[in-house]
């Protein structure tokens, strides 16, 4: 019996043992598992020599990429909504380990090294620098516009009704945000990290305030500009690309959607101060971001896992998520007053999900555009995201605080209104 003979085998077995709710065929052609539903396809056999030599969240996502391994019949949803029969554990322990023991070592010392479709950043450095957001967010413009909204927002949506779709959920985020700020005709606005300027152009159009907005990235700015001048708001919005740190000059009311997490821990402080000193004494500051949950001492919950690794290493280079505690303690600390913190996670898991539908309805045209390794890259990376929302690993926050003051703050003694 030779390696590739000894590869299906392997998998084989794994897979009648484990009975993941899923069919897998392999490079043979060979059918294991259900007739029907979704199908894993293992298009290589040194996918089994890969997994010996590096058994990593890196591998699976390099063979995916290059499409060493694939899905026919459903999508990346379907195999992950599925369960196993049992517990894995208890089955894991059934496992023929004899068989294992002269199968795997003819495996691993078979096959070269296949090389994936795209290659990560290494090592990790607190913060994104210019070329991290270059990395993320100058893809192309194009490509973005194939799953985000009509409006271009890439942040967390907020639904007032789950059913409702992604065009509507980010009109009515801008909405709950600019209320959320108490928005007044003729204020100045601050947008730190404001994409394709969304935000600015709603709260322009709709609140009557002057936008100004920062951003790192060349790609976002110019369309930005460009969709401004197509709404002829160019007398009131104006977007630069500068960091928040070089900012002059103070603002009504100031908000962070979606930025925060690329600022790295090591800057936070920093990046607090600086906002404080942008703010007016009665302005009201708006923080959106994505926050990881507490696992009791600081050492664990900052730890890196595999996935949070590997989304550093292939998505957003610099990229660093604190938690809730450790944001309010941070606002605290640099002269704010937290009076609102609402969870939007079942939000973002529903966006994110509605944002990998939507690629994968466009594929052909995802991958004419960026190529078809970054394609899978993305679709990936926002199913992935989804389930992480989903299962609560991962959350996302919007905080409302005040400068520290004497007195009654700029705030109503209720939020009805946000809810009505």
């Amino acid at each position: 019996m030779d390696a590739g003979e000894r590869a299906a085998r392997i998998v084989r077995t794994v897979v009648e043992t484990l009975k993941p709710g899923f069919a897998v065929r392999l490079w043979t052609g060979e059918r294991i598992g259900p007739a029907t539903g979704p199908t894993l396809v293992l298009n290589d056999q040194n996918i089994v020599w890969h997994g010996l030599r590096r058994p990593s969240v890196s591998t699976i996502i390099e063979m995916w990429v290059s499409k060493a391994v694939d899905i026919e019949g459903g999508t990346l949803f379907d195999i992950f909504d599925l369960r196993s029969e049992g517990k894995l554990r208890t089955k894991l322990k059934t496992l023929p380990k004899l068989q294992f023991l002269r199968d795997l070592p003819v495996v691993l010392f078979s096959g070269p090294a296949r090389q994936a479709g795209l290659t990560g950043r290494d090592p990790f450095a607190s913060g994104s620098n210019a070329e991290a957001i270059r990395h993320h967010y100058d893809i192309s413009n194009d490509f973005y516009r194939l799953f985000l909204d009509e409006r271009m927002v890439y942040s967390c949506g907020y639904f007032t009704d789950f059913a409702n779709g992604i065009d509507q959920g980010q009109a009515d985020k801008l909405e709950h945000i600019c209320r959320k700020l108490r928005l007044k005709p003729g204020e100045r606005l601050l947008d730190i990290g404001c994409g394709w300027g969304a935000m600015l152009i709603y709260a322009a159009r709709h609140y009557g305030v002057t936008g100004h907005g920062v951003s790192l990235s060349p790609q976002q700015t110019a369309l930005a500009r460009e969709r401004i001048r197509a709404e002829g708001l160019e007398d009131r919005i104006t977007i630069e690309i500068k960091s928040y740190a070089d900012l002059e000059g103070s603002f009504d009311k100031i908000c962070s959607i979606g930025m925060f997490e690329h600022i790295g821990i090591a800057n936070h402080a920093a990046y607090f101060a600086s906002v404080r000193r942008l703010l007016k004494p009665d302005g009201i500051y708006l923080h959106h971001a994505i926050a990881k949950r507490s696992k009791g001492s600081l050492r664990k919950t900052l730890r890196k896992g595999a996935e949070y690794r590997a989304l550093l290493k292939y998505i957003f280079p610099g990229g660093e998520l604190d938690t809730i505690g450790m944001t309010l303690s941070g606002l605290e600390t640099h002269g704010f007053l937290v009076y609102d913190v609402e969870n939007l996670r079942e939000h973002y898991a529903r966006t994110c999900r509605l944002w990998a539908e939507r690629l994968q309805s466009r594929f052909d045209e995802a991958i004419a555009e960026v190529g078809e390794p970054r394609a899978r890259l993305w679709l990936l990376y926002l199913t992935g995201s989804s389930i992480t929302f989903q299962r609560g690993s991962t959350q996302i926050f919007q905080t409302v605080a005040v400068k520290r003051g004497h007195g009654l703050s700029v705030l109503p003694p209720t939020r009805v209104d946000l809810y009505r």
